[in-house]
């Protein structure tokens, strides 16, 4: 499902009742906090919180009370004239505006007021009036999770999403101010894995002086974050979780430097000046003594040494069979533009491409037991095998069949058709891309799509893709290419077929491919 609103990278003020039930005083939370944002280039909303006191505290109560937090609600009231203004602050200095709602005429008031983003507290994540109030609002929702377990969480994401609320999730402890035991960031492992599709944040409470925690929380994938803010005066003392503009600063500064230190999810390109330093400790492939032109490099006439000169062939390029296309001099470095380097062998291509499936398998949590085949599909030579090739994964075959297959970024998966098998495809990981019958779909992870008989159909991934094939019973021979080529050949021709991933088969079976029985 589309996403109306990108949660990632916000950062939520809470003015909370740090205003005093004084604009003026709440214009200076407002501006300290704007300026500060401004200066570190952050994406910044500012929360306030809405209560309707007249109704959300017992009639016993609004004259007065010893129950908790009323007493500071009745002294720090604001009406909605004095919220407009501040309001009016927040979008002249261009940030998001959001505001929480503890009661259902509040959600009201937010609607009409325009503002932004709407926030369900922890404490109110369990107040179905409400949450059902704030789902038919049709604004983005920041969910904090503080004092909820896993079944309490589940419930409230799987009321936004039959709901179709655009929705974000904030772990959130509500003990404040946290200490550093009671912190728990690893819960935000625990909610991305849980929740993939979400953006997951870290709403905190601990001591505002204290940056170690932001930056822990960036590392372990938050990418939101929420901190209550006041100004100090002499008259108002700020509580013990709530931020100076200046330590929101500091707060950001010290965000800054931990994205600095995580860097990209994705694995970056090497960059010249790593690869430099790495290169100063390779070492270098050197001749032992003089070697002829036309000879075959052996561990007997080199030896490995640094330092290394680019160009030069290194010890992590070593391999059997590479010949001298000049003479080399005893003790000179074997540069690659002068050798005659072979091509990976076959079962090489093969066991390297072993690895990576492996890999994406790991990324897409797919378990396997001990007890499976593997087909390694080459339909043009397994020297081609990375630009068009698939790895299937052999499960189960009775009366019905179940595959898991595997393809690499870039490759592809020649048009055919099946007489005898009905398949259906789900995606697991990644993008696969499916021509049937001239028809290109894409299916993203959880996407399905049923192959009848008789149906052409091939299939490619730009991304590398895992997805499962369930079907009737898989038989030999069922499959036949639209590329005559590929039909001509024994089905072995074009296929490894190995136990388990052929650790010790694979190199007999791509030399012997007749004597592999299925």
């Amino acid at each position: 499902m589309s996403r109306g609103f990108d949660f990632s990278d916000l950062f939520v003020f809470d003015v909370a009742n740090n205003h005093q039930g004084d604009v003026a005083h709440g214009l200076k939370i407002i501006e300290g906090c704007g300026g500060e944002a401004k200066k570190q280039n952050v994406k910044a909303a500012i929360k306030f919180q809405f209560r309707q006191l007249d109704t959300f505290i017992h009639s016993d109560h609004r004259g007065g009370s010893d129950a908790m937090h009323i007493g500071r609600f009745l002294s720090t009231r604001l009406e909605r004239d004095g919220y407009q203004v501040l309001l009016d602050k927040v979008r002249d200095l261009g940030m998001l505006s959001m505001c929480t709602p503890f009661d259902e005429e509040s959600v009201d008031i937010i609607e009409d007021m325009g503002f932004d983003i709407i926030k369900i507290a922890s404490c109110s994540a369990r107040d179905w009036p409400l949450i059902e109030k704030v789902s038919d609002a049709g604004m983005p929702v920041i969910a904090s999770t503080g004092g909820l377990d896993l079944e309490n969480i589940d419930d409230l994401v799987s009321h936004f999403e039959n709901r179709g609320v655009d929705f974000a999730i904030m772990h959130c402890v509500g003990i404040y101010p946290t200490p550093d035991e009671m912190c728990n960031l690893n819960q935000i492992n625990v909610l991305k894995n849980r929740y993939p599709d979400r953006i997951i944040g870290w709403s905190t409470h601990e001591n505002p002086a204290d940056t170690v925690p932001v930056q822990i929380a960036v590392a372990k994938g938050a990418r939101m974050f929420e901190r209550h803010v006041g100004v100090a005066t002499k008259e108002i003392s700020l509580n013990a979780y709530s931020s100076t503009p200046e330590q929101v600063g500091v707060w950001l500064q010290a965000y800054q430097k931990a994205r600095d230190l995580c860097g990209e999810e994705t694995r970056p390109p090497v960059p010249a000046v790593e690869r430099e330093s790495m290169d100063s400790l390779r070492r270098g492939v050197f001749a032992k003594r003089p070697i002829k032109k036309g000879s075959e490099l052996t561990r007997d006439n080199v030896y490995f040494a640094m330092p290394y000169t680019e160009g030069q062939l290194s010890s992590g390029e070593w391999r059997d069979g590479i010949i001298t296309s000049e003479a080399i001099k005893s003790d000179s470095p074997t540069m690659c533009d002068s050798l005659t380097i072979p091509d990976d062998p076959d079962v090489l291509i093969l066991k390297k491409a072993v690895h990576e499936v492996k890999a994406l398998l790991n990324e897409a949590n797919v378990a396997l037991n001990s007890e499976f085949t593997v087909e390694y599909s080459h339909h043009y030579g397994v020297s081609r095998f990375r630009e068009v090739g698939a790895v299937l994964i052999n499960c189960i075959n009775r009366d019905y069949c179940k595959k898991i297959l595997v393809q690499l970024p870039g490759q592809k998966h020649p048009a055919h058709f099946h007489k005898k098998k009905e398949e259906t495809f789900q995606v697991l990981h990644g993008e696969l891309l499916v021509d049937i019958d001239g028809h290109e779909r894409i299916l993203h992870p959880g996407e399905t799509l049923l192959i009848q008989p008789g149906v052409w159909h091939g299939f490619s991934s730009k991304t590398g893709v895992v997805f499962e094939e369930v079907s009737t019973t898989d038989y030999p021979n069922d499959s036949f290419y639209r590329d005559k080529e590929i039909n001509r050949k024994e089905r072995l021709e074009r296929k490894t077929v190995v136990d388990h991933w052929g650790r010790f088969q694979m190199g007999f079976a791509i030399s012997s491919p007749t004597s592999i029985t299925e």
